[in-house]
């Protein structure tokens, strides 16, 4: 067996993030009486949050400051005023609500269970992936869960992933393999740790980076391919 340990990514690896996203963003916007219209405001949002996340990943942010700029942003962009801290707080709250895997998560993981070790690294929020992730119906599937905010380091860092094999205590690097989404975050932070990558692009993106993960899949059933 070629690899004994697989890391995944969280967020649009295994769990839809999106539809999370999209049910706290909403129940946050009703809860603040705004008079909600996805198409505008959830759009305007979405354009916030990946660009600050970028920023996060580039260090030019921190994942406290964060929490509440995007939606001082969004204030902002709205030229609307309201409280920031308190609609990242409610935010947050239904955020960690929304455990969405998935259709082929669950049964992808627990065949490999079977035969592999598992973890997860994700460069989430403690608050919100200790709702999501750590409480899902998959979590006792994975030896280690390790949320960025709670380790102070993230993707594409390679720091967080020798903090996760040193809590596996496993030391091979020939023998893991990184699993995820993100060519900036998670296929980098492999590479950077030294470790074999498999970017799943289930959309069929073209990767026009300099970034070359080891495999990629459109599906996460295709791991199996990999895995043989």
């Amino acid at each position: 067996m070629k690899y004994d340990i697989i890391l995944f990514d969280a967020d649009e690896t295994l769990f839809d993030f999106k539809k999370s996203e999209k049910e706290a963003f909403k129940n946050s916007m009703i809860e603040f009486k705004f008079d909600y219209e996805e198409n505008y405001h959830l759009e305007v949002y979405k354009n916030i949050n990946t660009a600050i996340w970028k920023e996060f990943e580039e260090g030019l942010i921190t994942q406290e400051k964060l929490k509440v700029e995007r939606f001082k942003r969004l204030s902002d962009r709205l030229e609307v005023k309201f409280d920031e801290l308190e609609f990242a707080k409610a935010y947050m709250k239904h955020l960690s609500l929304g455990s969405f895997l998935y259709d082929e998560s669950e049964e992808i993981l627990n065949s490999l269970y079977e035969n592999h070790r598992m973890a997860i690294i994700t460069n989430g929020l403690r608050d919100v992936q200790n709702g999501r992730i750590k409480q899902s119906k998959v979590a006792h599937l994975f030896e280690a869960i390790i949320v960025s905010e709670e380790v102070n380091v993230s993707k594409p860092n390679p720091k967080i992933f020798e903090i996760t094999l040193d809590s596996l205590k496993f030391t091979d690097k020939s023998k893991v393999l990184m699993v995820g989404d993100s060519l900036t975050s998670d296929i980098l932070g492999g590479i950077n740790y030294g470790v074999d990558t498999c970017w799943y692009n289930p959309g069929r993106i073209k990767n026009s980076t300099s970034i070359k993960p080891t495999y990629e899949i459109n599906s996460l059933y295709q791991l199996n391919e990999v895995l043989k």
